[in-house]
């Protein structure tokens, strides 16, 4: 098996190949003066089963044209087989029709993907499952449940632990971890009055004298997460928390974040982090290197992937 790599996220490329004990494949992905991306391999791929690691996060639309100009260049040079590896999926908010003459963006994308040539693709914690069904090629959806549950489990205590969804939407994602940890599971109902803006409306469950510790898959302004901060700690709350599994943290967020309520963030490194989140005191990150080099590992081998999250 060989490793690709955009300019999206390379330290966590480093650290999957690492894991796995297998260079980087030599590449070239660097822009003319007019902006295009050229791709150029350095090594024989015939016949090889190439995997190439690329989160579509900011700037997205960048990060997706070398994402396919990758696979491009793969089928080209007659790779065996191409993965796509997406830690994070960008686009996948616009999964559905929210309004009339609107676009379903996260199944463009998935076309885009299987066009290029990919055979099959590999993501984390996409924002809705039936993404899957957007793809006509093989999609496995890892998730960062393991891997931050087992950090949920060593830093907090399970006496007065409380696991809360930021919507109504998030119930299943924080079930699963409520299950995961023995915890009670508590909900907070927003309601949204226009794009970007949340107003917590009420929060059912009692969580007086909970530490609480709010469950998402994705952080991006942070408001959802600041006001549902707020309305725990007006409703009882020893201290809240947060564990997200794709910091997109855009604009201001890293701020809105270190003025809130919050006690501390923790997110993956599904997307390369920003001056702004590494010096952070309430951000922390922790690695899903493992988790999707095993994965891989797993798919070169032909081997179960979903034991992973027995």
């Amino acid at each position: 098996m060989k490793i690709l790599t955009g300019n999206s996220n390379p330290p966590l490329a480093e650290a999957i190949a690492a894991y796995l004990n297998i260079p980087l494949t030599k590449a070239s992905v660097k822009r003319f003066s007019d902006q295009e991306i050229f791709v150029e391999i350095h090594e024989n791929v015939r016949g090889e089963d190439v995997f190439v690691a690329q989160s579509t996060s900011f700037p997205a639309n960048d990060h997706l044209m070398e994402l396919l100009v990758c696979i491009d260049a793969l089928k080209r040079a007659s790779a065996r087989r191409i993965t796509a590896v997406l830690p994070y999926y960008g686009y996948a908010r616009q999964d559905r029709k929210p309004g009339p003459r609107t676009p379903i963006s996260a199944k463009l994308v998935a076309d885009l993907i299987t066009t290029a040539g990919a055979d099959r693709v590999l993501t984390m914690d996409l924002h809705a499952g039936q993404i899957q069904g957007f793809f006509d090629i093989p999609t496995d959806n890892l998730y960062a449940l393991p891997v931050l549950g087992r950090d949920l489990r060593d830093h907090y205590s399970q006496d007065d632990l409380m696991i809360v969804s930021p919507d109504v939407g998030g119930v299943v994602r924080a079930r699963a971890y409520a299950k995961r940890v023995g915890a009670p599971l508590a909900i907070v109902d927003k309601r949204r009055e226009q794009a970007g803006v949340s107003e917590v409306m009420n929060i059912i469950g009692d969580v007086n004298g909970k530490v609480c510790v709010l469950v998402d898959d994705i952080v991006d302004s942070a408001g959802t997460l600041c006001n549902a901060a707020d309305a725990l700690m007006q409703a009882g709350a020893k201290a809240v928390s947060a564990y997200v599994s794709h910091g997109v943290l855009s604009g201001g967020a890293v701020a809105r974040i270190g003025a809130s309520s919050l006690k501390e963030l923790v997110i993956t490194d599904s997307i390369l982090a920003t001056e702004a989140v590494r010096l952070s005191t309430k951000v922390r990150r922790i690695t899903i290197a493992p988790l999707i080099a095993e994965a891989m590992n797993r798919i070169s081998h032909e081997t179960s992937v979903s034991s992973l999250f027995d």
